[in-house]
């Protein structure tokens, strides 16, 4: 038996759809069939180039925010990462990435672990077991990577999102702090800018205000729960200063979070912070992007900035929980706004770097 896969070799070329033979699974092994894997703006990112500076002319299969059905479970596994009993059929969301256990990080407890991606960025895909990716029909979890059942009463398209952009929000919002009533200001609105507003509300921020260049996708942070939102493209940098001022009494904002992922709105977005403020910079994951910020805005008005990058074991079943809970307070339904067959991936990367979607996923 084969299984298609959707094929990197290097930056600014179209992705070329190839077959590998589905592995046999090892004793501690877990073989999923993926049902959807989502494109996130880091994909983008990688496909182009950029993010871990990707060496090319090996082939690759990216992707990382997927979830599958358990196809076939090595003997030794009985259980999730909580203890919970599985079997084939059941659907699996886990960690795209497993942290070595060795390194400087690891020992300090600290999540983002350098050699995370040591069984995917930069493995060939034509080592066995292949399938190390998530733009492909299926994909091998090895010991290691942290596993979570998928509750029964959530759809896969509200599940599918969870091993990033959710649990990168819940990790990230609970490592800077929101505290009742604080006013939160996010750059980005679409997976994680919405997912962010979601839970900085249930965290207890008393306003959010979402900033984006797209009005479709301000449209849906008001349903996200933000009470201001403001369209990048139609103000001034002064007009926005000037409106979260005002909207602040002139304090500014408790938290700022960036997960619009360019440098240009550093400068700005670090302003709107108050006096003792935090900010927390998540979406620019590009090395070497230079941009502008006046570092005295942070020094002499004691602002804490936070470089966040994944997340820790306890986050999933979290994330899980919330949706459980909340699935009826938010349209988590309507962040995959568009889905297409693995097939025709470029024409997905192509629509996905458009704007016009929230966030695509493909039908594995």
């Amino acid at each position: 038996m084969k299984g298609k896969a959707a094929i990197w070799w290097r930056a600014h070329e179209p992705l070329e759809i190839r077959e590998y033979p589905v592995p046999e699974v090892k004793s501690d092994g877990i073989l999923l069939k993926l049902n959807l894997a989502n494109i996130c703006g880091s994909d983008i990112h990688f496909v182009e180039g950029r993010g871990p500076r990707l060496k090319g002319g090996i082939p690759q299969i990216l992707g990382h925010e997927m979830m599958g059905t358990i196809l076939k479970l090595g003997s030794e596994v009985k259980t999730d990462s909580l203890g919970q009993a599985l079997q084939e059929g059941d659907r699996l969301v886990y960690s795209y990435y497993s942290p070595c256990g060795r390194c400087w990080a690891c020992s300090t407890g600290v999540p983002g672990c350098p050699n995370r991606y040591r069984r995917w960025l930069g493995v060939p895909a034509d080592t066995p077991p292949h399938f190390n990716g998530a733009f492909a029909e299926y994909y091998y979890v090895h010991p290691g990577h942290w596993t979570f059942k998928v509750p029964a009463d959530l759809a896969n398209s509200m599940v599918s999102p969870v091993n990033c952009a959710l649990s990168q929000m819940i990790y990230s919002l609970h490592k800077v702090g929101v505290m009742v009533g604080d006013t939160v200001v996010i750059y980005g609105a679409g997976g994680l800018g919405l997912y962010g507003i979601a839970v900085a509300k249930e965290m207890g921020a008393g306003r959010v205000i979402s900033l984006d260049k797209r009005d479709h996708r301000l449209e849906m942070a008001k349903a996200f729960g933000a009470e201001v939102t403001i369209n990048v493209d139609k103000t001034s940098r002064e007009e926005r200063l000037e409106v979260i001022g005002d909207l602040t009494r002139g304090v500014g904002a408790d938290l700022v979070v960036e997960v619009c992922g360019t440098p240009d709105v550093l400068d700005e977005s670090l302003r709107v912070a108050r006096v003792g403020g935090r900010y927390a910079l998540i979406g620019n994951i590009n090395l070497d992007m230079e941009g502008p910020i006046d570092p005295g805005n942070a020094v002499r008005f004691s602002k804490a900035i936070t470089g966040i990058s994944v997340y820790e074991q306890w986050v999933i079943p979290r994330a899980l929980d919330f949706l459980v809970r909340l699935r009826d307070t938010y349209p988590f339904d309507k962040i995959i706004s568009h889905t297409f067959p693995l097939e025709e991936i470029n024409k997905a990367m192509d629509f996905a770097r458009s704007g016009r979607p929230i966030r695509v996923a493909l039908e594995c």
